[in-house]
């Protein structure tokens, strides 16, 4: 379990050996480690059971087990819709692209924003080295020791996030923010009307006294081939301030052009790059962001015979929804792409539940959601922080604050109001705890948000006591929204 994830951008062609081997030699005897060799038995013991379970199984279950998959497929396949246009946009290494920015002498170094604890982002540089988000910072340090670990800044990132949904509300008011970094949007309806206009858009750009090769349109491209191949490079110069405005840029009016255009701005009103992907439902959005990363967009066109193609060769892990524990379950059945999944998928009906089966075929189909959670009615909405060890009552107190306050804005923006307020919190030793309140009226404002969320916390400690209660990470939801 404790190997490198190498499916995120800029981490692709690396010796895995070599850094699984560092990771496994600097982790050893850490709480870290004896958290990993604790999930890895459990995960083992899984796939034990599940090789039981399958060894168990008669000819004729298996027969049923296909014959029952088919059917689901039948049926998914009847309601396959590619008539919306999704559109999943993503910052660039955001929290690292931030400080890079403010601080230019960082661009060319690899760098990480958290602390020794727990890393957030990584800059393109870092990656080379294996270093990634939700990588402790001592284990970064081996694989890179002159890695600059820079702390985490939420103010700047929460007012160039600000910034950026500014952007994507004139395209879509009901886009939905999944981070301070990433969203959703379906463009559908804005393309119909502005497919209606013959007039293209204009827009300038901003001369820098540091002018980034990316500059101007940024790239996109167009294939149904699976992610891998992309040819878009990573900004080498930061820009810094403005000095003057430079010659106009030219937007059509397709899909295409609209993306590059949203992207084009976020980088001219924040000097940071942003990564697309356009697809007919969200599930294939996302993974089509990836394709073209850093400073990129790829669309896949709403066609069946290009989104099979294109999903069939994509390695499970790419699917947002499927984390290392799905994966090790499904490379112990011989999953290994999506196409396994379709060709397993007798084996997915018999094994998983109705809900996991359906969901694994649909991804083995290029199947997804089609309406935003807004149009469906969000279920949840939450954030959560890892740091150093935190034992300090005050200290606990500030950063549930900070977490609140972060989570409020989004609340407002929205217009909800949250029935439930949980709370979780991780120990030192990486045990995990959740602690929920519920109103009847719901929490209306982000002063009753951080009063209930402070009474959860300050019960907590005082069932530690004489204990101090020592956390590592901590985390806000909301749930249960009054319509």
């Amino acid at each position: 379990r404790m190997s490198l994830n190498d499916h995120k951008a800029g981490m692709e062609g690396l010796d895995k050996e070599k850094i699984n081997k560092i990771i496994y030699e600097s982790s050893k005897g850490s709480r870290f480690y004896e958290n990993e060799l604790k999930r890895e038995k459990q995960v083992n013991e899984r796939i034990k059971r599940q090789s039981e379970k399958l060894g168990a199984c008669s000819e004729h279950e298996l027969a049923e087990a296909m014959v029952e998959a088919d059917r689901v497929v039948q049926e998914l396949e009847s309601g396959r819709d590619m008539s919306r246009t999704i559109v999943h946009v993503d910052m660039d290494a955001f929290y690292a692209a931030v400080e890079m920015r403010d601080d230019p002498s960082l661009k060319d170094k690899p760098m990480a924003v958290g602390s020794t604890s727990m890393l957030s982002t990584s800059n393109y540089p870092a990656r080379r080295y294996g270093v990634r988000a939700a990588m402790p910072g001592f284990i970064a340090k081996k694989l890179c020791p002159h890695l600059i670990i820079v702390p985490l800044h939420f103010d700047k990132y929460r007012a160039v996030s600000k910034i950026v949904r500014g952007i994507f509300r004139e395209y879509d008011p009901r886009f939905v923010p999944m981070s301070l970094d990433e969203a959703y949007l379906d463009l559908t309806d804005y393309l119909i009307e502005r497919q209606r206009k013959t007039e293209k858009r204009l827009f300038y750009k901003k001369v820098y006294r540091q002018t980034s090769p990316s500059a101007g349109v940024p790239s996109e491209s167009e294939s149904s081939e699976a992610c891998g191949s992309n040819t878009a490079q990573e900004s080498e110069n930061v820009p810094s301030v403005a000095e003057s405005v430079g010659e106009p840029i030219e937007f059509g009016n397709d899909v295409k052009d609209v993306v590059q255009e949203i992207r084009f701005r976020i980088e001219n009103e924040t000097q940071l790059t942003a990564s697309a992907g356009i697809a007919c439902n969200v599930l294939l959005a996302k993974v089509c962001t990836d394709c073209n990363k850093p400073n990129g967009q790829f669309y896949l066109k709403p066609d069946r015979e290009e989104i099979v193609s294109f999903v069939k060769t994509l390695p499970i892990r790419k699917i947002s929804g499927i984390g290392r524990v799905s994966e090790q379950m499904l490379k112990a059945l011989g999953v290994i792409t999506c196409a396994d999944l379709f060709e397993k998928r007798d084996l997915l009906v018999l094994l998983h539940s109705d809900i996991s089966s359906r969901f694994l075929i649909e991804v083995a189909l290029g199947l997804g959601a089609t309406r935003l959670e807004t149009d469906r009615g969000r279920k949840s909405l939450g954030t959560e922080r890892t740091f150093s060890e935190i034992s300090n009552p005050a200290q606990l107190f500030s950063e549930c604050e900070q977490l609140c306050k972060a989570i409020a804005v989004d609340m407002n923006e929205e217009g909800l109001r949250p029935k439930t307020v949980t709370i979780k919190l991780k120990t030192i030793n990486f045990e995990l705890k959740t602690r929920s309140v519920s109103f009847r009226q719901g929490i209306t404002s982000e002063k009753e948000l951080i009063a209930s969320a402070f009474d959860l916390l300050g019960k907590e400690i005082k069932a530690c006591e004489p204990k101090p209660l020592k956390l590592r990470l901590m985390g806000v939801r909301l749930s249960n929204f009054i319509n």
